[in-house]
This record gives structure tokens, sequence and C-alpha cells, in this order.
């Protein structure tokens, strides 16, 4: 007699913690990546036309004739010293101050800095302050030790930090608060000065830490830009910086900058993760800094980022039907979309993609799944000759 046997039911010994919300957005934003034929505003993708392949190339022969093996070993788990250096040196050029020794640790991007936090931080139920709408990975990383997650709204000035005060003042208390005070993503929005300078002045006194996540900041249209918050209180944030946008995403490169006994903890949870970050991309980075080649590449790469950003603008004020509202960045990949009353981004996605379009609806932005008639926009992968045509198919589908 044939024996039946039944498909195991593996999500039964799942941890419990995974039993939460913690999503699949962003992969259902990748997955777009692989359609073909669509036109593409969702993913924050950087535009494989800055990815400086030549010089890649040119480098890893050049490590090899030079007989090196750093490049190809395993690294310290803070990270090697000629890129830890060449870091702390960039830090101190661009947000004026440099960190020591002791306040830095090179990531396997921003996103593992983030998880590094939470692994360091929070025990279930610890509260974490985050902005109305956030970064979807970072929604993940915390709900993923079982944090409780606060949205407090953002406006075109960023974090309304006053609606914080009043919530602190009214009992709230946060272990972190995250916040991406430049360029954010999704609504492409930044923290103004005095926010910034409120920010920091809360944290001292209620006894947060700030996670400043920077992943924009150097794509700025403008010359000038805000002081960091790292920069402003070394003592009370701890920032998340990223190489994906800059240089390119496949080297999976970041850092971590803060108080000293912050990163050795984070140090010392990264032992037991992914025990350091790739030795290869932190030799190219290092290079690529040294060489003068990063700055050269962000010029570039900010002027194509303009010029699509403008073009997606011009095309949404021309295009769009009354009561459909946006943000115009000032740097970064993205805008947000508010749809005219009435209008849900969900079903917009989904209208969308038939007419050959790809969005991100707002709702996978928000902690508590809010934002449903609103949209992310990113200018920064599709190509400058569809923007027109894309937002157009799009508009059509907006009921005003």
């Amino acid at each position: 007699m044939a024996v039946v046997r039944e498909t195991p039911r593996w999500d039964r010994l799942f941890a419990e913690r995974t039993r939460g919300d913690v999503g699949e957005g962003i992969a259902l934003v990748l997955a777009f990546l692989g359609q073909p034929d669509l036109i593409s505003f969702a993913g924050g993708f950087p535009d494989p036309l800055t990815f400086p392949r030549e010089r890649a190339s040119a480098l890893l022969a050049e490590f090899a004739a030079a007989g090196e093996s750093a490049a190809f070993q395993y690294a310290p788990t803070r990270g090697l010293a000629g890129p830890l250096d060449a870091i702390a040196g960039r830090l101190e050029a661009l947000q004026g101050r440099r960190p020591a020794d002791d306040e830095l640790v090179i990531t396997s991007g921003a996103i593992e800095a983030l998880e590094l936090v939470g692994k360091s931080f929070l025990d279930r139920g610890d509260l974490v302050v985050v902005e109305g709408p956030t970064y979807l990975g970072a929604i993940m990383a915390f709900r993923s030790f079982e944090a409780e997650l606060v949205a407090v709204p953002l406006d075109e000035h960023g974090l309304e930090v006053d609606e914080l005060e009043r919530r602190l003042v009214d009992g709230l208390r946060p272990k972190l608060v995250y916040t991406i005070p430049d360029h954010q993503n999704p609504a492409g929005v930044s923290l103004s000065r005095a926010r910034r300078e409120l920010l920091v002045e809360l944290a001292r006194r209620c006894g947060f830490l700030i996670v400043e996540d920077v992943a924009y900041r150097e794509l700025g249209f403008d010359e000038e830009g805000e002081p960091s918050l790292w920069s402003l209180a070394p003592d009370v944030v701890l920032q998340a910086g990223t190489t994906s946008k800059t240089l390119f995403p496949g080297v999976r490169l970041g850092w971590a900058v803060g108080p000293a006994g912050v990163v050795a903890q984070l140090v010392s949870a990264k032992q037991n993760t992914d025990q350091c970050a790739g030795a290869l991309g932190q030799r190219l980075f290092e290079e690529y800094v040294r060489r003068g080649w990063i700055d050269e590449q962000l010029v570039q790469s900010r002027s194509l980022y303009r010029r699509k950003c403008e073009r997606m603008l011009a095309a949404l004020e021309r295009c769009m039907p009354a009561g459909t509202g946006w943000t115009s960045p000032k740097g970064g990949f993205f805008s947000w979309l508010t749809l005219p009353d009435g209008g849900e981004a969900g079903d917009l996605a989904r209208r969308a993609v038939e007419r050959g379009v790809a969005i991100v609806p707002g709702s996978l932005f928000f902690a508590d799944g809010s934002g449903g008639d609103s949209v992310r926009l990113s200018f920064s992968l599709v190509d400058e000759a569809d923007i027109d045509e894309g937002i157009e198919r799009l508009a059509s589908l907006v009921n005003p």
C-alpha cells in the first residue's frame, strides 16, 4: 500500500517574530525589474549610466597585477584600515567632522546598518519613531525585531518635529527615532535647519538615539545642503550611509558612524551577522575616493538625475488632472504623488501595469498601512526618453 506523504508545513516551524507584518514590499518592487516593456517609476535604483565599468575593471586588473591579497581576503569586522581612513576623510570633507577610529564601522550597505541597530537595541514591544511615510526597508528591519513603530507625519520641510515634541510631552518614549533628512525616500523632501536643531535637542533631553539615513545626501541638485544631524550632534546620532547610490549597488557597501559605545555594539552584532563587509568593495571605494573619481562621478550623476527630475515634474504639471499634488525634490530619486479625493493607489498601480507603467502604492511606506491615496514615483532608473510617455499613460488613469 502506497504511503501518502504530506508536504511539510514549514511555516508552523518559523520563528514567532516572522509572523508579524514584515511584508514583501521590497521583493514586489524588485520584481518590476524583470518585466519587459514596462516604463518603471517603481524601483529606487541608480541609472546604469552612472556605473563606472571601465574604471572598476581597470582597478581589478591593477589589484591582480600588483599581487594584492587584501581585496580578495576576509577583512576585519570593523573594516580594512585604508577604506576606514578614506571614509573618515570623506566624512570630514563633506560634513565637517572626522570620526575617531572607534566611531566608525563599514557595513554591507545601509540596510545592514539598520539591521545591526535593531539587533543591538530592540526588544519585543520597544518603540521606534519613523517618518510617515518612510523607507520600506527600515519598516521591515525594525519590525523583524518585533518593535512597535510609531509614525510622525512629514511635510514639505521634512519630519514634523514639533509634532514629535508634543507626543514626547504626552509620554511617548522611543528608543530610536529613524529619519532620512536629505531628499527623503519616498517623499523627496528635506528636513529644515530649524527642525534639525530641535530634533537633536529632543534626543539629548529625552534620551533616544537618532538613526540618520543619508543614502541620498550626496545627490542634491544644489551645491549647498543643510548640516547632517551627525555633524550637529555626534553624541546622540548614529548615521547610516551607503555607496549604492553614489558608486554602484553591486558592491553592497556602506558605513555607520556614531557614539563609540554604540558602534562597538554594532561591531559585536556584526560578528555573527556577516562577519565583515566585502573587502573587494572596500578597496574599490577607497581607490575611488583617493583618486577623486567618486567626485567626478557624482557631478555626472547629479546632472543626470536633475534632468530626469525636471522632465518628470514638467510632465506631471502638463498631464495630471486637477486635485493631484506632488513634491518637488531638490535631489535624490523620488517625488511623492497624492491622488485627487477618492483616489486609490493600489487600484491605480494594477491598472497602470496593464498600460505598461509601474508605480509603487504609498501604503507600503507607512507603518500602519495608510497612505492609500499616495504613490511614490522614482525618476532615477526610467529612461529619459520614456518619462513623458509614462506620465501621460499614468495621468490618463487618474480620476479627477
